[in-house]
């Protein structure tokens, strides 16, 4: 199979495509034919190694995929070969960007015909991690007011989509040419991080989710009510300590499981949230996906095309 892989960490130009062996699915596993799969602003930081993102070399990224089951290993029973399905590896697993995959069948689930393979890729970890954040973690609920920091990403775009749904009211951080965007995604209110301070243009919140990390996570300390939930996926700066006693910090757990991907499409289905703008790129393209991601000034989502 072709694959995108880097055998020594750095740029983006150590991304480049080789054939690799086909996976084989083990008891309870598929293997898929991938046709889309979704870069995370996660993957530089891996590629580029060090610290918590050291791994093993040669190494094929990515998390979230589309695509057609092509095998079947032993012990399932849910899937046959031709099912369209969706998902995320497992934590601590990669190896999407590549034309096929080995996964667990337990945590997969079935992309329905009216989802595109584009579509399901860039929402499967988006959306699993804005609905494990928002849902599962903070516990928003309808009247509370709840600031997304860095509102235009594909995570915190969901996040605010499903947070309106919620009938939360929705405050996030964006840059001036992301406004619109933000607010027909259901933001009530948007500030500008380059031009206003967001700890005095925002009110007290009950949530802050902060998918920015560094001095946003500790600075949004300052716009929390009492008791106030600071939910991250970015980390704070090194040596960081909590200025609050009175407020929870929690990092969601993220689980891969079928429940949170059918959650998803529900979501879709209601028209409670869409699928994020996209921009496709072939394998061969990997390094200037990478380049643009690392930018981390990025609208939505980019995806591969493996079909």
């Amino acid at each position: 199979m072709k694959a995108i892989i880097f055998t020594e960490c750095g740029g983006p130009e150590v991304l480049h495509c080789a054939e690799r062996p086909d996976p084989v699915p083990q008891w309870g596993e598929v293997a898929v034919d991938v046709h889309a799969a979704s870069v995370n602003g996660a993957d530089y930081k891996v590629r580029q190694g060090g610290g918590p993102y050291t791994t093993e070399l040669p190494h094929i990224l990515g998390r979230d995929f589309s695509g057609v089951v092509s095998a079947v290993g032993d012990g399932v029973d849910e899937f046959a070969i031709g099912d369209a399905v969706f998902g995320v590896l497992d934590q601590g697993k990669e190896g999407a960007y590549a034309e096929k995959l080995a996964i667990s069948a337990s945590i997969i689930a079935r992309k329905p015909d009216w989802l595109s393979h584009a579509d399901a890729a860039a929402l499967a970890l988006t959306g699993l991690t804005a609905i494990w954040a928002i849902e599962d973690t903070a516990r928003l609920v309808a009247g509370e007011t709840i600031l997304v920091q860095g509102g235009a990403g594909g995570v915190a775009g969901f996040a605010i989509q499903l947070a309106h749904h919620l009938r939360a009211r929705v405050i996030t951080t964006a840059s001036a040419g992301n406004r619109d965007y933000v607010l027909g995604l259901g933001a009530d209110q948007v500030i500008d991080y380059a031009a206003v301070d967001f700890t005095r243009a925002a009110p007290l919140c009950d949530v802050v989710f902060d998918t920015v990390g560094g001095d946003v996570q500790a600075r949004s300390y300052d716009v929390l009510k009492p008791g106030g939930r600071l939910v991250y996926i970015a980390p704070a700066p090194t040596g960081f300590v909590p200025t609050r006693a009175d407020v929870r910090l929690e990092r969601p757990a993220v689980l891969r499981d079928r429940a949170h991907l059918e959650r998803i499409l529900a979501l879709l289905e209601a028209g409670a949230v869409r699928a994020p703008p996209i921009q496709v790129f072939r394998p061969e393209q990997a390094a200037e996906a990478h380049r643009i991601s690392q930018g981390r000034h990025l609208r939505g989502k980019l995806v591969f095309d493996f079909a």
